[in-house]
């Protein structure tokens, strides 16, 4: 019976030295997490505190441009175009938006429309009709009028004028 005991008695050392091993562990843990949320809250004091105090600041920069609220033009009426597709005729109808950000720029373009609508119409009119049936052809019709304008606003007026060309409506036939 004593044999018996003696192993029980080891185990439950051996259990206790493991329990006390387990502790010192989680005790370092906390520690070091304490440690480091020290660190952090202390960094963000002394940064924050620096950032507060005026006099010793350097210059400030000139702060981003502030974005204008966008100016629309219409250009009505709608561009009706045809052109041959696969031999048979085909029509497109462009409802033309255009978008700018200083409405003096765009008083400036719209003296110039007739210029526009002329360049818009050339571009519209040598489209490829298989193009157009995909978004990712009407998005690049877009963009390519896009550019075209601004071109033409530049070489008119000096400056782009626009920001984007906006199609509120296309009709394929």
């Amino acid at each position: 019976m004593a044999k018996k005991q003696a192993p029980a008695a080891e185990g439950a050392a051996a259990e206790g030295k493991g329990k006390g091993k387990l502790k010192l562990i989680i005790i370092i843990v906390v520690a070091l997490l304490l440690v480091i949320g020290a660190s952090v809250g202390a960094t963000w004091f002394l940064l924050g505190k620096k950032s507060a105090e005026p006099e010793h600041a350097a210059p400030a920069a000139p702060a981003a441009p502030v974005h204008l609220a966008a100016v629309y033009q219409a250009l009505v009426p709608a561009f009706v175009v045809n052109y041959n597709a696969e031999g048979r005729q085909r029509y497109m109808q462009v409802t033309v938006t255009l978008m700018g950000r200083d409405q003096g720029q765009m008083d400036a373009l719209k003296a110039q429309l007739p210029q526009v609508r002329n360049q818009l119409v050339m571009l519209f009119s040598g489209q490829d009709f298989n193009s157009l049936l995909t978004p990712v052809g009407k998005e690049m019709l877009r963009q390519q009028a896009t550019s075209k304008v601004q071109e033409l606003a530049k070489k008119l007026t000096g400056q782009t004028a626009i920001e984007q060309v906006l199609f509120t409506n296309l009709v394929l036939q």
